[in-house]
């Protein structure tokens, strides 16, 4: 509940306390969690009556979580996952990862202060970690900091040395859970990398905002011949090369010529295409665009020029993945802006396949639907199928 929805408050309280809520009508709305310092003023755990707030409810939601994801805990090729998805498991404002042995708790909000004990235990009754990090959102780092905790904090285990390595359908992977973004990996593409795997034999393949890699070490093991990444990162281009060496015994990565770009990828973008560069997949991924509602035409834009320069890469026969993972873009919206866009020099080209969240980042309410991908067939083909 946003600070600007609440009318009234009985008395100042600290990050932590519970908050009833009530209706205009002094009805019982709901209960929650306060943190005075956030815009998201009360985090809401359940409408109307429930279990009370405390050890037992974590408890229960961080179960729940797990038992949705049974698949991925016994899964001996994926111990790269998400755990907890905040308030779609039930538990908002708090994320967990977990890569290999190694947990990564990433909290988005100072209401979670005083319940961190509890928190904790309610996870590793779900997963023995090795080693617990802290990561923190930009807003609570800087105020984390008055109770001792800060950002890539390791709450339990041993110290890092570099990289954690897991698995992902067989792919080994670095993740960087102390520094990295997000929680060191994107590991909500998942799907999409193996979809992008399963299209990519014989083909150059071509992945803009590649960060570490992902995408690229998927088509290499689905046998393309070779694959360009692309990224304004340098760190992130050097940890592709690391990703690609790692599997490097698996004979179609071996045989796979692999380039990575450190550069702007509208600019690269452009460049390959004026060089007369074509590809067989091209896979644009880009951070988001709109993080306010006041974006979402700018973004849109965006989208739109990317997609514009993706469709001078693409060979006839070839593929365009192209995707958002911003929630204030909704998948009709930018579905129709990058296929109008693609049009423009593509006029026969359709939507092949749009997907969404993998299993692990459930949509408990529209808000959380963020994630959204299509694979577009320049020279027309099937009918769009969702997923």
């Amino acid at each position: 509940m946003f600070a600007d929805s609440v009318s009234r408050v009985s008395h100042e309280a600290a990050p932590g306390d519970i908050a009833i809520l009530y209706g205009p009508k002094g009805k019982l709305a709901g209960v929650g969690l306060y943190d005075p310092n956030s815009p998201i003023r009360i985090r809401v755990f359940q409408f109307g009556k429930g279990a009370p707030i405390g050890p037992e409810l974590f408890s229960t939601r961080v179960r729940a979580a797990a038992k949705l994801r049974e698949d991925l805990l016994c899964s001996p090729e994926t111990d790269g996952f998400r755990l907890l998805y905040g308030p779609n498991d039930g538990m908002p404002g708090a994320v967990v990862d977990i890569y290999a042995g190694t947990a990564v708790l990433k909290l988005y909000t100072q209401a979670w202060l005083p319940w961190m004990r509890e928190l904790c235990e309610a996870i590793g009754e779900s997963f023995t970690w090795e080693r617990l990090v802290l990561r923190l959102a930009r807003g609570p780092a800087e105020r984390f900091g008055e109770y001792g905790l800060r950002d890539g904090q390791i709450l339990d285990g041993p110290p890092l040395d570099g990289p954690v390595v897991f698995r992902e359908n067989g792919i080994r992977f670095e993740a960087e859970p102390v520094s990295g973004q997000k929680t060191g990996f994107f590991l909500d593409q998942r799907d999409n990398r193996a979809r992008v795997e399963a299209i990519s034999r014989g083909h150059d393949v071509l992945n803009v905002f590649s960060y570490t890699g992902g995408f690229s070490v998927y088509a290499a093991r689905g046998g393309a011949r070779r694959v360009v990444s692309v990224d304004i990162s340098k760190p992130a281009s050097a940890a592709a090369e690391r990703n690609f060496a790692m599997n490097d015994g698996q004979p179609s990565v071996h045989a796979c010529e692999h380039d990575a770009i450190a550069q702007d990828a509208f600019e690269a973008m452009r460049t390959l295409a004026d060089a007369g560069e074509r590809f067989g997949v091209v896979i644009v991924d880009p951070p988001s665009f709109a993080k306010r509602a006041s974006e979402i035409d700018g973004a849109l834009r965006a989208y739109q020029r990317l997609a514009r320069l993706a469709a001078r890469l693409v060979r006839p026969d070839g593929v365009l993945v192209l995707a958002s993972c911003s929630s204030r873009i909704t998948i009709e919206p930018f579905r129709a802006a990058v296929l109008s866009a693609v049009r423009e020099s593509l006029p026969k080209a359709r939507v092949r396949q749009t997907t969404e969240h993998p299993s692990d980042h459930p949509v408990a309410f529209d808000g959380s639907a963020y994630l959204k991908c299509v694979f577009i067939d320049p020279s027309g083909g099937p009918r769009d199928q969702s997923a």
